[in-house]
């Protein structure tokens, strides 16, 4: 009687998670637009939830096996593998790493492997500042640029770079203010990017950079993880002696396994990459700016809102914008809470709104925000 009933309770547990998945799909459906943790693609959460029942068959859930088993390895050497193909990068000179500690974590790790003497830094905002000051505990940190003058609205243009720097540090995508690198410097001193928001949602030339990070939670995956890309070549411009928890080299040598690695993030992020080689950059970059030209287009033609930076710096992954003075702010607010638009709410620090587009962000779900910002002008007619 105790089997019969074990199996009817699981099945229900079974039937209950997918009806939750499947509510997605239904007209309820909430439209997430929060800057992360954000939007997945729904595959992702139908895998994922699969797995954390019952994983490769194995009868055990994602969330127990081992770090050390192959079932694990596999995931492991497949997301590293695929990271690297999607980068279009040479296997012999990068490899990819999973590490924990968010991308605040490699404010300070890449400061204390790298930074020798003096390194550079473009400031764009919140994120570059933290870096900045992370930097400082390890040597002189020379901020060659900085659009702090317009409140970070803007990606400076005009710098000169020193050879000499031991590195050149840029953030390519700001979520607070709402801008984007859409060239990179170019230097012989070794550039390395916080490229968190807005990984492998556009075509660019990852060979320009030596060092990528990316916290996993706004396109790749859940929090917990951070991905790195690294020129091997680099670890040759270490010179202090680096804790093993800090040190890029202890963690190449031990596969991203030097402390337990966190399974189900990295489970989670592969399962993403694999839909990323399967759709293409090319193509999801495309869609990116179908979507962000959809959102500002419509910012731009609506005279309740205002768009936040500059033109020219928009960012194709967090839309921000304000409404204009003399507008009713609470009854947009409440028009977007009765379509089950989420995340909308800008940054502290920007006010007014922030839509975050990254890569799984459907187009139905910006028609349902275009429209509302429509709805919001007719009642103020």
């Amino acid at each position: 009687m105790l089997t019969i009933f074990t199996y009817f309770e699981i099945t229900l547990l079974n039937i209950d998670s997918k009806f939750r998945y499947l509510q997605r799909f239904m007209n309820n459906k909430v439209h997430n637009f929060s800057a992360g943790p954000s939007i997945l693609p729904d595959k992702v959460f139908e895998q994922a939830s699969s797995a954390i029942n019952n994983f490769n068959g194995k009868g055990l859930s994602i969330l127990e096996i081992s770090h050390r088993s192959k079932d694990f390895m596999d995931v492991l050497d497949e997301a590293r593998s695929l990271a690297i193909e999607i980068s279009e990068l040479d296997t012999n000179k990068y490899t990819c790493l999973f590490l924990q500690g968010g991308a605040s974590m490699q404010f300070l790790m890449t400061a204390y492997n790298f930074l020798n003497k003096n390194a550079a830094y473009i400031n764009t905002g919140s994120w570059s500042t933290k870096a900045i000051k992370e930097a400082k505990l390890f040597g002189n940190v020379t901020e060659i640029a900085s659009s702090f003058d317009k409140n970070f609205n803007y990606i400076p243009k005009d710098f000169s770079i020193n050879e000499d720097y031991d590195y050149l540090h840029i953030t390519s995508n700001n979520t607070i203010f709402g801008t984007q690198f859409h060239s990179f410097p170019v230097s012989n001193c070794p550039l390395i990017v916080d490229m968190s928001s807005d990984i492998f949602s556009r075509k660019i030339d990852f060979s320009k950079f030596d060092l990528i990070y990316a916290g996993a939670q706004k396109n790749l995956g859940p929090a917990g993880a951070t991905m790195v890309i690294i020129n091997k070549e680099l670890l040759d411009k270490v010179q202090r002696n680096v804790p093993s928890m800090m040190s890029y080299k202890v963690h190449i040598e031990k596969d991203s396994s030097f402390n337990t690695p966190p399974v189900f993030p990295i489970y989670c992020i592969l399962l993403n990459l694999r839909l990323i080689k399967q759709e293409g950059i090319d193509s999801i970059s495309e869609k990116n700016k179908i979507k962000s030209e959809f959102i500002y287009g419509e910012i731009d033609r609506n005279k309740c809102f205002s768009g936040f930076s500059e033109v020219s710096d928009r960012s194709q992954m967090n839309a921000t914008f304000n409404i204009n003075e003399g507008f009713d702010s609470e009854l947009f607010n409440k028009i977007c809470s009765n379509n089950n638009i989420s995340g909308i709410n800008g940054h502290r620090s920007v006010g007014g709104y922030r839509a975050s587009i990254y890569n799984a962000l459907p187009l139905e779900s910006l028609n349902v925000l275009v429209d509302s910002m429509k709805e919001f002008e007719l009642s103020q007619e």
